[in-house]
């Protein structure tokens, strides 16, 4: 059985800023659109991980700690863009989207960015 808190993410009920990948909220309105906002994690990679990682796909399977790695690179790109919306006066991110990239070789660069924006319920 996978743990969620170790192969997950996304937020957590207590976030003060809400974070979709749709271009609105239902039963919301946009009130202000604030700009493009982002969070941005580059993680080297650790020697014996990526010993394990190439004796692992010699025989094929999951590469348990490199998933691990990326799931904490996600989720701290996604605190980082609640941030930074938060620090521009957002109380949401639409089209929120993750890029990874190798960083020169020596690791792997995690960037989350949307558009921050203040939303309010319909009445």
């Amino acid at each position: 059985m996978t743990n969620i808190d170790e192969y997950g993410g996304g937020q957590r009920p207590s976030d003060s800023v809400l974070v979709v990948t749709t271009n609105d909220v239902p039963g919301h309105r946009v009130e202000r659109v604030i700009g493009e906002v982002f969070g941005l994690t580059v993680r080297s990679r650790h020697l014996g991980s990526q010993i394990g990682a190439g004796l692992k796909s010699l025989m094929g399977g999951e590469l348990r700690g490199l998933t691990k790695t990326l799931v904490e690179s996600r989720n701290q790109a996604m605190e980082r863009l609640v941030e930074h919306t938060k620090a521009r006066g957002g109380n949401a991110v639409l089209m929120m989207r993750f890029d990874v990239t190798e960083a020169a070789d020596v690791g792997t660069e995690v960037c989350a960015y949307g558009t921050a924006a203040v939303i309010a319920p319909v009445d």
